[in-house]
């Protein structure tokens, strides 16, 4: 297949006129700038085209409480309620339906890859199906169905808190102890081992989740594997305060001195900091997965993304709860939540927001080979209409800031994930998503 953007984003971070891109075997063959008009026999994507999405953060079946967790749900905990309840109510089949919908719901946003951290293992009351893995295969068959890559971030996941057990809906989160997580995920990497559309990740699900002389496991799974490490981190000032009660230590710190911090691992979140953790974070080369909207949701705060970053951190982004699913407008977020926290504006270029949820998201999901448009990457292409009423008037010399400022997923007209077309005008090629997702929610209400 061959295609001619009529703008193209292409590396450093310029938008580039008349860019003929040849694809074969699901990787760019060729990528030919100059080209003022589209040869017969090529597909023509209009606006500016982007290389693909990464949302490097993503719990697929919070979906659900989009719009139903606002009422009457005034705190962190009542939000939790609801969560828990929701996953109460999971199976490996309504899982499979629910996240193919919500998947396909991303693709149609422009995401051809996405960090799905799962911890959503096993049945109710913790009883094992009889393949324990079948809830991460439900993930990646609907992956696959909806057209983005999966990066399995299958989490361990043992208390309830600092010192607490499992209990009650969270008894289908844990595996006992590290060795049998790590035993039960080396069954799953091994399925999967030849397939370059799924990786199979490791995460700590958090320091409150998984006491600290269980993590070194954890790391020898990922360091063994080769594969991404990601951890949720410092996101609410309680749990840092708890932290430090009981371990006379920051998270960060307790990550960093179990083993965990490193240029494979990605801590989500990271909004309460103190400088020492910015400096153990940017001086391991961490990457730090920021979740603006669903920070916003749940008042969580803003964190300190550009420190980290010239600390030493890539910054890459999620969609998290998934109460949006729009990874320009995190983007944006992240710029604009900088702006109210300091008063000033002019914090993130869009050449460096651009590279956050394309290039550095990919890699820190295990595809380092992907987020360019240039021979030899995967074929992702993400092309966003510059006519919309959101994006009309944008010239080349600004398209990137219009991508940031101006459009929204919903200016997303065309997706190629992997040299396949999965979003064309507009439309997915499983149908009418908004029809699966309604029909998906309804299998799990309450």
């Amino acid at each position: 297949m061959t295609y001619w953007c009529e703008l193209a984003w292409l590396h450093p971070g310029e938008a580039v006129a008349g860019v003929l891109v040849g694809v074969e075997g699901g990787r760019f063959a060729e990528v030919r700038p100059g080209v003022t008009a589209p040869p017969p026999g090529t597909v023509r994507l209009a606006g500016l085209t982007l290389p693909g999405l990464a949302d490097a953060h993503s719990h697929a079946f919070m979906r659900v409480l989009r719009g139903r967790a606002q009422t009457g749900v005034a705190d962190f905990a009542g939000w939790r309620d609801r969560l828990y309840a929701l996953a109460g109510r999971l199976d490996p089949d309504t899982y499979l339906q629910l996240a193919r919908a919500v998947f396909a719901e991303m693709a149609m946003a422009g995401v051809t890859c996405v960090g799905e951290f799962h911890y959503l293992h096993h049945g109710p009351g913790g009883r094992r199906y009889d393949d324990p893995n079948v809830m991460g295969h439900a993930l990646v068959e609907a992956a696959r169905d909806a057209g983005v890559r999966l990066t399995l971030l299958d989490a361990c996941y043992l208390t309830a808190g600092i010192g607490a057990p499992l209990e009650d809906t969270q008894l289908r989160f844990g595996d006992g102890d590290a060795h049998r997580w790590a035993e039960r995920v080396d069954d799953l990497a091994g399925e999967y081992l030849k397939c370059e559309d799924v990786v199979i990740g490791a995460a700590v699900h958090s320091v409150r989740a998984c006491p600290p002389e269980q993590m070194p496991v954890v790391a020898e799974l990922a360091h063994r594997r080769a594969v991404p490490l990601h951890v949720q981190v410092s996101e609410r000032a309680t749990e840092n305060a708890h932290c430090v009660e009981t371990y006379c230590a920051t998270p960060v710190r307790v990550l960093y001195e179990h083993g965990i911090l490193g240029p494979r691992t990605t801590a989500v979140h990271a909004t309460h900091l103190a400088d020492a953790d910015v400096a153990l974070l940017g001086g391991s080369a961490t990457h730090v997965c920021v979740c603006p909207t669903t920070e916003w949701d749940l008042g969580d705060g803003v964190g300190p993304a550009r420190r980290l970053l010239e600390a030493g951190s890539p910054i890459t982004m999620g969609s998290d709860s998934n109460a949006v699913i729009d990874l320009l407008a995190e983007a944006r977020a992240l710029e604009l939540g900088e702006r109210l926290a300091c008063g000033r504006r002019g914090h993130w270029p869009a050449a460096e927001l651009l590279a956050a949820v394309t290039m550095v998201g990919q890699a820190s999901l295990g595809h380092p080979d992907a987020g360019f448009i240039v021979p030899g990457a995967r074929a992702d292409l993400v092309s966003v209409r510059l006519d919309s009423v959101r994006t009309a008037g944008a010239r080349p010399a600004v398209a990137g800031d219009m991508m940031i400022f101006g459009a929204t997923a919903a200016d997303v007209h065309s997706v190629v994930s992997g040299g396949r077309r999965v979003v064309v005008e507009g439309g997915h090629v499983l149908g009418d998503v908004g029809a699966l997702l309604a029909a998906a929610i309804a299998a799990v209400d309450g």
